[in-house]
C-alpha cells in the first residue's frame, strides 16, 4: 500500500513538473511571438503617423498620380509616379533573371542532380545571398555598367536601372532556387513512381506532374523574391543614382523608393520637416505594395494547394 502510494506520489510530482515545464515554455514561445508583432504594430503606427502629417500638406492625388518628384529641390513637387516606376521597373527586371535561374536551379538540384554534387551546388548557390549587398552595387557600377551594358547596349549611362535590376536579378537567385528546390523535393515519390509506371520520360515527369505539384511554394518563393527585390535599398543607390526621373526606359538612371528613403534618412532634411516626413509617405506606399503581394500570394497558394 505504501509502495503505491510512494509510486502515485512520484507520478503527480512528475506530472506537476511537466505542466510547470510546458507552461514555461508556452508564455516563452508566447513572448517571442510577440516581439515580432510589436515590431509591426510600432513600424506601421510611425508611418501612418507621419505619413499623415504630410498628407495634411500635399494631396494624396498629386501624391499617386503626379509625375514629378523633387521633394529635396526649392520647387517642390510631390508626385511618387518617378519613384514608383524605377521600383517597378527594376522588380520587374531582376525577375526576369531570377525567375529561370532559379527554376532551372531548383530542378535540376532536385530532379537530376547526383547527393554528392546537390549539397555543394546548393551551397554556392545559397553563398549567393551571403555577399553583401553594398558589394552587389559596386560591382554593378564599376563592372556591370562600363564593361558590359555601356558597349552593348547605346544610350545606357553608369547609372541605370538596367544595371540595377541586374544585380538585383542575381540577389534574388537563391531565394527561389532554395525555396522552389524545397518545394519540388517536397513531393512525394509516389506521384513520380506513378507517371513512370505509365509509361512518361523524365522530363514530362519533371514538368507536368512534379512541378505542378510544387507549384504554390514555387509561386511563393516568386512573391518573396519580388517583393524582395522591391525593398532592396544599397544597389539602387548605389549603380541606380539618386535621380527621380520618370520613365520607363531601363537604360536612365533612376531613384527607387528605396533609395529616396536612404537617401533622406542619412540627413539630407531636417526632422519634423515635410521633405523628411516624405519617407514616411514613401515608406507606407512600399508597405501597402508588398502586403498586397503577399496577400495575393497567399490566396494563390491557397488555390492551387486545393487543385492539387
Amino acid at each position: 500500500m505504501s509502495k503505491n502510494l510512494f509510486l502515485n506520489q512520484n507520478f503527480l510530482e512528475n506530472l506537476r513538473r511537466r505542466q510547470r515545464a510546458t507552461k514555461f515554455v508556452n508564455i516563452l514561445v508566447l513572448s517571442a511571438s510577440s516581439v515580432a508583432f510589436i515590431a509591426i504594430m510600432v513600424i506601421v503606427s510611425s508611418l501612418i503617423i507621419e505619413s499623415s502629417l504630410f498628407f495634411r500638406e500635399v494631396s494624396i492625388t498629386e501624391f499617386l498620380t503626379g509625375t514629378e518628384w523633387t521633394v529635396l529641390f526649392s520647387v517642390k513637387k510631390f508626385g511618387v509616379l518617378p519613384l514608383l516606376t524605377a521600383t517597378a521597373l527594376t522588380s520587374a527586371i531582376a525577375l526576369v533573371i531570377a525567375i529561370p535561374a532559379g527554376l532551372a536551379t531548383a530542378i535540376y538540384l532536385s530532379e537530376y542532380a547526383r547527393p554528392a554534387i546537390r549539397g555543394p551546388v546548393k551551397n554556392i548557390v545559397e553563398l549567393l545571398a551571403g555577399i553583401p549587398t553594398v558589394v552587389y552595387g559596386y560591382f554593378a557600377l564599376y563592372f556591370i555598367s562600363p564593361k558590359i551594358l555601356m558597349p552593348l547596349i547605346q544610350g545606357t549611362g553608369v547609372f541605370s536601372a538596367l544595371a540595377v535590376g541586374l544585380m538585383i536579378g542575381v540577389l534574388i537567385i537563391p531565394i527561389v532556387a532554395s525555396l522552389s528546390e524545397d518545394a519540388l523535393y517536397s513531393v512525394p515519390e509516389d506521384f513520380r513512381l506513378a507517371a513512370y509506371s505509365l509509361g512518361a520520360r523524365k522530363i514530362d515527369v519533371v514538368f507536368r506532374v512534379v512541378v505542378p505539384a510544387a507549384l504554390s511554394g514555387i509561386l511563393a518563393s516568386i512573391i518573396l523574391a519580388f517583393t524582395r527585390a522591391m525593398g532592396e535599398t544599397m544597389i539602387a543607390a548605389i549603380a541606380g543614382g539618386f535621380r527621380p526621373f520618370y520613365s520607363f526606359d531601363p537604360r536612365e538612371s533612376m531613384q527607387t523608393m528605396t533609395s529616396f528613403i536612404a537617401q533622406v534618412a542619412t540627413g539630407d532634411a531636417p526632422h519634423g520637416t515635410i521633405e523628411y516626413q516624405s519617407i514616411f509617405a514613401v515608406g507606407i506606399l512600399l508597405f501597402i505594395i508588398t502586403m498586397v503581394f503577399n496577400l495575393v500570394a497567399l490566396a494563390i497558394v491557397r488555390r492551387w494547394q486545393i487543385r492539387y
